[in-house]
Parts: structure tokens; sequence; C-alpha cells
């Protein structure tokens, strides 16, 4: 009764509301092709004060709300066409004006005589998003995705390579505006199989309206991939090497063809070499303590690939099918050495030698279909069907050798082999609209989803050289999930009031199964609930220069599947990791207050609240084992100021800055009734310099640093920091494009950090391969004025965030 009551208030309130004006349009060139990041500016008649300023989208769209009544003109402009000025035309209060294919026409005069080299900033700040445009970066080269996430503004990876945003974990990543159903570890294999290469932009969204999925309590982040939207046939090149700890190597293909009728693209990138991670943690527990040094090295090759094609049925409608994946064949080494003393007297008892290796293949495959009408006057249908396969297999070899306190006589020796494979099939099916509605524009949609992971886990001893299969650690957990969901937003605009309303509900049913060898308690866990997601935004434009938003959310974070799973996965005899079935999804409030001047200066104040806060957790097991478990804990505030300026010092100096101050507060328990109040004040840096030193070359610096901080829990880390330098050179009639790169100058990333629980302490460091030196060239094929596939979206990536299987730090990074 109540979400009847809010859907009647969103829609009923419009037509009590006395709207201001709106004007929207679509500029297009001689050949009907959407004309992207060109200037709208509206002027006041009588004396041609600028009024309202916009520049358009990647489909040409531009839109000015909150027009006052009066009388008007609009010119349009884009570097190498000629200016396009309306007549002059008037509006009325409550008004709407739609400038339907605004044709410019090229300069022939302006195109001979100087050479066009309009570029994007690096860093583009609007009201509501955050865009880190990777294509145009230097520092990018050679990176992939997840590395590059760590290089985005107001964004840190944590030891585990989860993503926290703006001092908060829980971030939902999406891949050309559609959520990834992978999460932990398997999301990271994912995002070190992608290539700076391929990536056009990174969008950071903290507070993403109804429209998006709920999931992700801290905001989004959307990898676009790279597009091209020019007629013809090309195709684009891009060879690279790193040098760190060890040799890699990259390369990627990008395909297009485009015509009136019909656009084909395809995409192959291939990396490939070894990638070294190191940890060394103390644990000081009741009984024992240890301390163990271990290497980790990780090999490829991870590939990736997309194909597709776009028809263009008639100028309203598109039909558009995707096939994308990827194929990785990966071996990973651990050497592992564990010093082990008696916590009483601090005599030493023995020595373990855990070294250890494994061989995975993951083959993960994801199919598209969509359909979408476009009326150009801002009536759309978009309708997506998705298919996803993940094959994931590891099998592991364990050896865990005891020797005396002088390491010279073995005491003991057990050795353990284990075969891992999880299958996961993903089907969704999404249907979005949007219309014109009185003053305002309306947004609905639905989506299904059903998701089933089957997880098997054999575990062997070896005695004689003879697998004895473990009946007590060996076993199949089944997990199914299903998810309806639907939403609706309005959005409209009041004097200089732009409001958006919306909400979203999601129905989910889910049945975890875990199937034995030997009996068990609690093998069937079974939820079903129905979840409402409020959310809103109001922005007040206080002048032509100085703007306001507060925006409101509720969102959810789910477990990722594998967290669910109860599971024991060894790591050496002393350490495992396991799951747990009875985790329950976190729900976070968020607000936030932003100021925008100029365009540019945006500063944030942000506030969340979340509920059954979930986070991985070390602990000690009876028999003195530690392991790390996902538990609810309890509640947890973060309050933030972010402040982001782009700015341009000379024609040839441009930079970026993101400073943001963050205060976090976990409190709760954790398993046998021990409470956590942990408080941390969090400072971090972000800075960008680019220098254009001619057309051709320019050189760019980069930077970032984190003061102590908090990942999940209980985990306190100290201050760390990066300093990156690169070159750019264009070549070949800029057709081709050298990049040289050196990452973390003075190798000051690696990172230390504490636990202290009772019955447990913990000083941890750690790192990565974070210096390396970075070469790359790129090559342009073919006709450079050929248009690439469609930025569209598909409906399975929501659900690819939640899957975590095998991987871990360092390969394909």
């Amino acid at each position: 009764m109540k979400t009847i009551i809010l859907l009647t208030f969103l829609l009923g309130s419009t037509l009590l509301i006395k709207s201001q004006s709106t004007i929207s349009g679509k500029v297009i060139d001689a050949n009907g092709e959407a004309v992207a990041f060109a200037n709208a500016v509206l002027y006041l008649a009588a004396d041609s004060q600028m009024m309202k300023a916009e520049i358009t989208d990647m489909d040409g769209i531009f839109k000015m709300s909150g027009i006052s009544q009066g009388d008007y003109h609009l010119k349009i402009s884009f570097v190498g066409y000629t200016t396009y000025e309306s007549e002059t035309f008037s509006l009325s209060d409550n008004s709407t004006k739609s400038f339907d294919n605004i044709q410019l026409i090229t300069d022939e005069n302006v195109l001979d005589a100087v050479e066009i080299t309009t570029e994007r900033a690096l860093i583009e700040v609007q009201p509501d998003n955050t865009i880190f445009n990777v294509e145009g970066s230097v520092n990018a080269t050679g990176n992939t995705a997840l590395e590059l996430l760590r290089k985005a503004p107001g964004v840190m990876v944590d030891n585990n390579d989860n993503i926290i945003l703006l001092g908060k974990s829980g971030t939902q990543i999406y891949i050309d505006g559609k959520p990834s159903p992978l999460g932990g570890e398997d999301l990271a294999m994912l995002l070190r199989s992608m290539q700076s290469s391929e990536i056009e932009a990174i969008e950071i969204i903290t507070n993403p309206s109804s429209k998006y999925e709920a999931e992700g309590d801290a905001g989004i982040i959307n990898i676009r991939l790279k597009k091209d939207k020019r007629f013809g046939g090309n195709a684009n090149i891009n060879l690279g090497y790193n040098q760190g700890f060890y040799a890699k190597y990259n390369g990627t293909v990008n395909m297009n063809y485009r015509n009136k009728f019909v656009n084909l693209f395809g995409m192959y990138s291939v990396n490939t070499g070894t990638w070294r991670n190191y940890m060394d943690f103390d644990k000081y527990m009741d009984e024992l303590n240890t301390f163990t040094n271990s290497i980790n090295k990780h090999s490829g090759p991870y590939n990736s690939y997309k194909f597709g094609s776009d028809f263009f049925l008639n100028k309203f409608n598109t039909l558009g099918f995707i096939v994308d994946g990827s194929f990785n064949n990966t071996k990973n080494y651990s050497t592992s050495v564990v010093n082990i003393f008696d916590a009483s007297t601090n005599d030493p008892v023995s020595n373990l030698d855990a070294s250890s290796e494994s061989n995975g293949n993951q083959v993960n495959l994801h199919t598209n279909v969509n359909y979408r009408f476009d009326n150009l006057d801002g009536n759309t249908w978009n309708i997506d069907g998705d298919y996803g396969n993940y094959d994931n297999t590891n099998n592991a070899y364990q050896p865990n050798t005891y020797y005396d306190p002088m390491a010279d006589t073995i005491i003991e020796e057990n050795i353990y082999t284990s075969q891992a494979p999880t299958l996961i099939n993903l089907y969704t099916a999404n249907v979005d609209h949007e219309r014109k509605l009185g003053p305002g524009k309306l947004g609905a949609g639905i989506k299904f989803s059903y998701v089933t992971t089957d997880n098997t886990y054999d575990y062997y001893e070896v005695i004689n050289d003879e697998e004895i299969l473990d009946v007590n650690r060996s076993n199949n957990f089944v997990y199914e999930e299903n998810i309806n969901a639907a939403y609706l937003n309005y959005a409209f605009a009041v004097k200089k009031f732009n409001i958006s309303l919306g909400l979203r509900a999601e129905q989910t049913n889910s049945i975890g199964t875990l199937t034995s060898l030997v009996e068990t308690a609690d093998d069937t866990v079974t939820r079903q609930y129905l979840d409402f997601f409020p959310s809103g935004g109001v922005s007040y434009s206080i002048n032509q220069k100085n703007a306001l938003r507060l925006n409101y959310s509720r969102r959810i974070q789910r477990p990722n599947y594998q967290d669910l799973n109860p599971f024991e996965f060894k790591m050496n005899e002393l350490s495992y990791r396991k799951g747990n079935p009875f985790l329950q999804p976190q729900y976070t409030q968020s607000i936030q207050l932003t100021h925008t001047y100029n365009y540019s200066l945006s500063s944030t104040l942000r506030y969340s609240y979340t509920t059954d806060f979930f986070s991985s957790v070390s602990d000690t097991a009876a028999d003195g084992a530690g392991y790390i478990q996902t538990l609810n804990i309890g509640t947890q505030q973060v309050f933030g100021l972010n402040v982001s300026y782009p700015f341009s010092i000379t024609k040839w100096w441009s930079t970026y800055t993101n400073a943001g101050v963050f205060s976090l507060h976990n409190e709760g328990v954790i398993s046998d009734d021990r409470p956590i109040d942990l408080k941390q004040t969090t400072f971090n840096l972000y800075h960008q310099s680019t220098f254009n030193v001619t057309d051709k070359f320019s050189l760019e610096l980069s930077g970032w640093f984190n003061s102590p901080s908090v990942w999940g829990a209980v985990f306190q880390t100290e201050a760390n920091w990066s300093i990156d330098a690169g070159a750019q050179y264009k070549v070949f009639k800029e057709r081709g494009n050298i990049k040289v790169a050196y990452s973390d100058l003075f190798n000051t990333a690696p990172w230390q950090a504490k636990q202290d629980i009772e019955g447990l302490y913990m000083d941890v460091e750690g790192g990565w391969e974070s210096q390396q030196v970075r070469i790359s060239f790129s090559y342009l094929f073919g006709n450079d004025q050929v248009k690439s596939s469609r930025n569209r979206k598909t409906g399975i990536d929501d659900e690819k965030n939640r899957i975590e299987g095998g991987g871990g730090e360092g390969g394909g990074e």
C-alpha cells in the first residue's frame, strides 16, 4: 500500500507543478551522423546575453532545463563546421522546444587552414559523475583495467582486490553500461585480462538513480570500451611491452566496418608473461606465533574477445548481437615459509615449507541480443536478452614439510592435492522505456535474472604416491538465485530546480544446497525477500557558474556467490579460507550534496549508513590454524568531503586534482561475540598534469597518496603513495602513436597493515609489481573516418560482479 501511495505521489505531483521550459535537440553532420562534443549555447534575443551552455553527448544530443519564459536564439558550433544559428523563438512557461536533426555544414576554409586537434580532457567533472578518459592518458599505457582503477580519482584497491570508492567498499563494476556478474577474485581476473588499449574511459558514479541495479552500495564504476562511429572500415593494432620483476607482453586488435545499414565490429586482446606479488605476515595468537614470508608468481596467457553487429533497420530501429568472453590458461607458483614459535615462551617450535603450485583454466562466454527503438524525440525502448557461461577449473598441489627449529631435519611431511571445478550459468532479460510525460521525462523498466553456480571441491591426501580422497573436506555446493526487478523514475524542472524521483523494487529468491560425503547439519539454506530502493535528486542553478545538487539513494550489496560456499579452501596446513552460507546482504542509505562551480570545480559532502555490514575477517581456529571468512558484523558509517578540479594553467599545461577526507566508523561483533569499535579518518589525493610540448609530443606526470585507512572491517593500513611519468609521440601522419611510461618511480606503492582483535594480532605487508616500465605502439589502418560500434549495454553485467573463484593478485597485471 505504501508503495502505491509513493508511486501515485511521484506521478501525481508533476501535474501540480508549474514548471519552467526545456530545450533539446540532436546535432548531425552532412551524412546524418551524430556530432559529439559540439557546443550548444542559448542566448537572449534582446541583448545576446548567454543564458545556458551544454555539450552534445556521444549520440549528438543536448538538453537544457530550467529556462525562464522569453525570446531566445540558439547557436551550435564545432571545429571544422560552420556555426549554426537558429531563428529567434519564444518560450512560454512550462513549454518544450525541440530541434530535430540540426545539420552542421563542413567549413572547407577551416579544414584547409588548420589542423584539427580537438581532444577530450583527461578528467571530466560532471554533476552526477567523474569521467577518467583512459584513451588520452599516457600513464595508462600497458595497464590492465585493475591497475587503471588504482589510478582513478577517489578509488582504492585493497590487498584482496576489493574496490573502494570514496572510502567505502561495495563498488559495482559495470562494463559498457551494464553490471558485471563477476565478483571477488574472478572479477579481478577479468579486469586483468582487459588492457588499457581496449578502454575508452572509466566513469565513476557515486549516487546512481533507480534505473541502475540496486547492487553496489558504494556506487558504480562503469568501464566504457572503445567505440568508433565513422563510416567505412578500419583496424587498430596496439602492441605493448612491460618490464617489472618479469617481462610481460600484450597486444590488441580492434576492427570495425560501418555503413548506413550495418555495423560489424570485433576485438581480440592477449596479455602474457609472469606477474609477481609478495605478502609477509606475522600472527600473534594465544598458543602459537607464526611469521610467514610468501612470494606468488602467476603466468598467463590471458585472452579476451568481443564480436558483434548492429543492423540499422531504419532511422528509428536497431537490432544488435554481441558475443564476447575470455579464456585463460594460468599457472600459479607460491613459495611460502612459516616460522612457528611458542606464544608463551617465544621458543622456536618448527619451520614449515608450504610452497605450492596450481594450474587453472577459465573460459567465459557471454551472448547478447538487443533491440532499440528511438524516435529521436525522447521516446525510446531498449530490450536485452543475455546468456553467460563461466567455466573455471583449478588443480592444486600442496606439499607441507615441517623442519626442526634449525631447519635441517624433516619432522613431518604432508602432501595434498585438490580439484575445484566451478560452473556458472546466467540468464537475464530486461526492458527499458523512456518517454516525455507532462513537463518532464518518465522512465520505467523490468528485469529478470536467473543464476546457477555448481561448485565441486575434491580434496586428497597423498600417501605413498597415492591420492586418498578426504571425505571430511570434499563436497559439492549448488547455489541458485532469481531476482525480479522493476523501476520507475520521473525527472522534471521547476524554475531553477531540476528534480528526479525514482523507486526500484527487487524480489530475490535463492537456495544453496551443500552435498557432503559425510552427514552435516544445515545442508540447505533458502531465502526469499522483497526490497524497495527509493532514490531522488534535486539540483538548483544558483547562477550561470554555480549549481547545487542533493541526492539520496538506498542500495544493497549481496554476498559474492563463493562467499556463500561453505568449502574450506586450504592454502597450507596453517591457513585456509571458508565460506558462510548464512551471510545476509548489507543495505546502505546515502545522501550527498554537490556544489559545482564553472562546470569544473566540484565539491561533494557525502554520508552513508550501512546495516548488516559484512567483511572478510582473519581469525584463529581451535587447532591454531588461521582462516579467513566473510561475516555480517554490524553497522558502518562513512562521512566524507571530496573536491575535484580540472584546470588549464596554460594552453600547453592542463591539470586535474582530486582530494578527499573520509571519516569511517565500524561497529559490531565478530564470531564468539567479540566486539569491534573502529574509527578512522582518511585523506587521499590524486593529481595529474599533462604538458603538450608540441602538437605531436606530450608529457604526463601523475600521482596518488593515501593516508592511514581501513580495509574491510578491522584491517588498518599505513600510508602509501606513488608517482608515474610518461611521454607520447605521434608518428606516421598521426596514424601511429608511441607511448612510454614508468610507474611508481620511487617504489612506494607497497602497503603495510595490521589487525587487532581478541585472540589474534597481525602485522602484514605486501605489494605487487607496481614499479614497471611500459612501452606501447599503436597504428590505425584503413579509413580514419570510420564510425564504430554503438555504445550499447547488455543485460548480464550486474551478475558478473558477484562471481568469485580462482585468480589472485598479480595475474595479468
